[in-house]
């Protein structure tokens, strides 16, 4: 029973998304928490769990594997998606200027693996000459 309680409460969370693909997430974050219980070192594949993360919360469609210019698209936008993992001090992320997306999507893990997640459009980052924007997950709308 709790486990069907459990798949409930899943599926409520991400409705979008096949059970598989939340059941692969699930276990991908657990065996990422053992692990670091066991090494205490953190397994790093961070930008993963985020792109699966934002897959499973706002139906993200990812492009292939390797893809150029965004990560995905979500309806007819097309996002980039970046992570802030427990490992970076600094609450930020870089993304290329000329990359080809409408949004930019800010995935944050917490040290206890808690997922949330920010997104905004391309003409909300600042403008600048440099390659790449920075964006900050502490001035980002929610």
């Amino acid at each position: 029973i709790n486990q069907q309680l459990y798949e409930q409460e899943r599926r409520a969370e991400f409705p979008s998304a096949s059970p598989e693909i939340i059941d692969v997430f699930d276990r991908l974050v657990d065996v990422a928490i053992e692990y670091k219980e066991v090494t205490g070192r953190y397994l790093p594949l961070w930008g993963e769990l985020g792109e699966l993360y934002a897959e499973i919360k706002f139906g993200i469609k990812r492009h292939r594997p390797m893809a150029q210019g965004s990560d995905g698209k979500l309806g007819n936008d097309f996002v980039e998606i970046k992570t802030i993992s427990p490992e970076k001090r600094a609450g930020k992320v870089h993304v290329k200027r000329a990359g080809n997306f409408s949004k930019l999507l800010v995935v944050k893990i917490t040290e206890d693996f808690k997922f949330e997640a920010k997104m905004i459009d391309r003409r909300a980052l600042k403008k600048g000459n440099g390659k790449h924007a920075a964006v900050s997950w502490g001035n980002m709308p929610k």
